[in-house]
């Protein structure tokens, strides 16, 4: 078996270096899942082939031009007051969809694919040069989805009609009034609009999910958060659509609130950022114990219950020191996952050190902060990172303090629950202690020997 698993190995591997042998020197692509790889260049292929087919089929007048020019530039606007505010790390949403829409619905589709590429390749010089292979997926997603979604607009309107062509002409630029006078055409605009978000996050969520085949594609494709935001830039490209549909001067009307929408999401992302640890995605120190010192302050105005444990790897300088720093991030971004797994929405998780994470319980006793913190320990020790031809499995110690008992403020209580986190690595790691006042002059003793051996 073993012989086999490395056979098909060597194939992949094979073929891996086939496929990146042109583009090795500037494409990282190909360091990614063969998975990853087969479904980019497929989605890509497509894009290019319906671009060819397009440009061959369609006769562009001087109108299109002009609108798409008019569109063109709007987002390139909007493109430069990203540029301006900053980038979030990673993935980050906009409202170019707001200039995209109104290419797709008014104009024919070979204009609905050529935009992404002209806006993403200004983002890619003006605002962030990230990944090549990212931007033209990106690029590639969104111009199929723009075009799919003309194409539909087009048909469905030719079937609500019904042969009538003035109105379906009556429909691109410039049409005046058609979108008032006949509302079914704005119900076809707006499910062509619904249409084309669902195939954008299709298409990039299984994209993340064969980048990380430990996800579940349906988290992937479903995300309160991201629903939102889909939901908001399909009602502003709509709003944009059906203002542009009645004269392209009100181009000048729109521009500005959503120049002020996308700076308003952009800040709300550069913020999250800014509060979460960019290893493990949890909150980092300062807003962690900003967070904790609100959540302490009303949990003693309501009366409530409430724990803090601090959680420390144990002997992680071995995993750094053996397998690299790189896996060792592996390894804190897996506790990290886990932890917040075993907590509520309403719990905080937070990186307080290099190997230590902090985590506040609200509404929780002792005993109940106690079963929580052996989940974690549990969990943690169940829980893997492959490194090349070994895996990397640690364990966690666990001290627990909890509100009223132990302190009264935030640093009375992460005070004792250091002092439980010393206790349960000074008896053997890989356990949980809540604090007891007996442990603080058992370290006391201890550091005190310590030192002493040291001077001497």
């Amino acid at each position: 078996m073993s012989a086999v698993q490395d056979g098909m190995g060597q194939r992949q591997e094979e073929v891996r270096g086939l496929l990146s042998w042109p583009w090795r020197w500037h494409l990282p692509l190909f360091d990614e899942p063969l998975a990853l790889i087969g479904y980019v260049m497929g989605v890509l292929t497509c894009y290019l082939a319906a671009t060819g087919w397009e440009a061959a089929h369609t006769e562009v007048t001087a109108r299109d031009i002009t609108l798409f020019a008019a569109l063109t530039c709007c987002g390139a606007i909007c493109v430069e007051t990203t540029m301006r505010l900053g980038q979030p790390a990673g993935v980050w949403r906009d409202l170019l969809s707001a200039w995209w829409l109104p290419v797709a619905l008014l104009l024919p589709p070979l204009f609905a694919l050529a935009a992404p590429a002209i806006l993403g390749l200004l983002i890619q010089v003006r605002v962030h040069r990230g990944a090549v292979y990212r931007r033209l997926f990106s690029t590639a997603a969104l111009g199929l989805a723009g075009a799919c979604a003309s194409v539909l607009f087009r048909w469905l309107t030719r079937i609500f009609v019904q042969g009538h062509a003035a109105t379906l002409l009556a429909l691109t630029y410039p049409g005046p009034n058609v979108w008032l006078m006949r509302p079914r055409q704005a119900e076809v605009a707006v499910a062509c609009a619904i249409a084309f978000a669902i195939l954008n996050t299709c298409l990039v969520a299984v994209a993340a999910w064969l980048e990380d085949s430990d996800s579940r594609l349906v988290d992937m494709l479903w995300d309160r958060e991201r629903m939102l935001l889909d939901l908001t830039e399909t009602c502003v490209g709509i709003l944009v659509t059906i203002a542009c549909a009645l004269s392209a001067l009100l181009l000048l009307v729109a521009l500005p609130p959503v120049v002020l929408l996308q700076r308003i999401l952009l800040h709300s992302q550069l913020k999250a950022q800014a509060r979460t640890d960019p290893k493990t995605g949890v909150l980092n120190a300062g807003a962690w114990q900003g967070e904790a010192v609100l959540s302490i302050a009303r949990a003693q105005r309501r009366g409530e219950e409430l724990a803090v444990l601090l959680a420390d790897v144990d002997h992680f300088k071995r995993v750094n020191d053996t397998h690299g720093h790189l896996i060792g991030d592996e390894v804190l971004k897996t506790l990290a996952t886990e932890m917040r797994d075993q907590v509520r929405e309403s719990d905080l998780v937070g990186r307080f050190g290099g190997e230590e994470f902090a985590i506040l319980l609200v509404s929780t006793t002792l005993e109940e902060a106690c079963l929580v913190a052996d989940r974690i320990r549990r969990g943690a020790a169940v829980h893997k990172v492959i490194a090349q031809d070994t895996i990397v499995g640690v364990t966690v110690s666990i001290g627990v303090a909890a509100l009223g008992r132990h302190g009264t403020d935030l640093f009375e209580l992460l005070a004792a629950a250091d002092v439980a986190l010393y206790e349960a690595k000074n008896k053997g790691r890989n356990r949980v202690r809540a604090y007891d006042p007996a442990y603080a002059a058992r370290g006391t003793r201890a550091r005190k020997a310590t030192a002493e051996r040291r001077d001497g």
